[in-house]
């Protein structure tokens, strides 16, 4: 068997498990923040709680935030989900009926858990305390997009890296601009 077999093979095993896994209460714990996460509204709601209550350090972090989903979208779902036509995980996989209620676009890379750990990536340089108390939810959207049905994990951990990435992007891109052009 190839690894990307065992891989994939892997994938949908822990896809299995962790869908059939959850209690009813973190099931609907996490589907509740998923709904809150879904559109970037929770992140657009902490950046105006943030600007709004943070003085400068808040409207920093807020603008960091913003700017990271922003561009974290951009990438999974404008670039990721066209170059990669993968499947989502399998209905019979998953043993509840919200796997009735997920979208038909490509599941890679998952563009909730891009936005998700952009924002809290981007503010935590800014406001530490705050970056940290986001990622709580940002790791609840994670783990919902494959309890859901909706993701398998490794289309959750891209996520995160494109996530990731785009908040380094936007944290980096003013000093490069001051250093190199300015």
């Amino acid at each position: 068997m190839s690894l990307l077999a065992d891989v994939q093979q892997a994938d949908r095993r822990l896809t299995e498990r962790i869908a059939a896994g959850a209690s009813p209460r973190l099931h609907q714990m996490l589907s509740a923040v998923e709904e809150m996460a879904e559109g970037s509204k929770l992140w657009c709601g902490a950046a105006v709680v943030l600007a709004w209550k943070g003085g400068r350090r808040g409207r920093t972090a807020a603008v960091a935030g913003v700017a990271s989903v922003a561009v974290a979208q951009l990438v999974s779902n404008g670039v990721g989900k066209q170059l990669v036509d993968r499947r989502r995980p399998p209905k019979e996989c998953i043993p509840h009926d919200e796997v009735e209620d997920r979208p038909d676009s490509s599941s890679f890379p998952s563009g909730h858990t891009a936005a998700a750990v952009a924002f809290s990536t981007a503010v935590a340089p800014t406001w530490p305390l705050v970056g940290a108390l986001c990622a709580i939810p940002a790791a609840m959207v994670a783990v919902e997009r494959v309890q859901s049905g909706a993701h398998y994990p490794s289309d959750v951990a891209a996520g995160a890296v494109v996530g990731l990435a785009g908040a380094w992007f936007v944290r980096r891109v003013p000093r490069l601009i001051r250093h190199y052009v300015l």
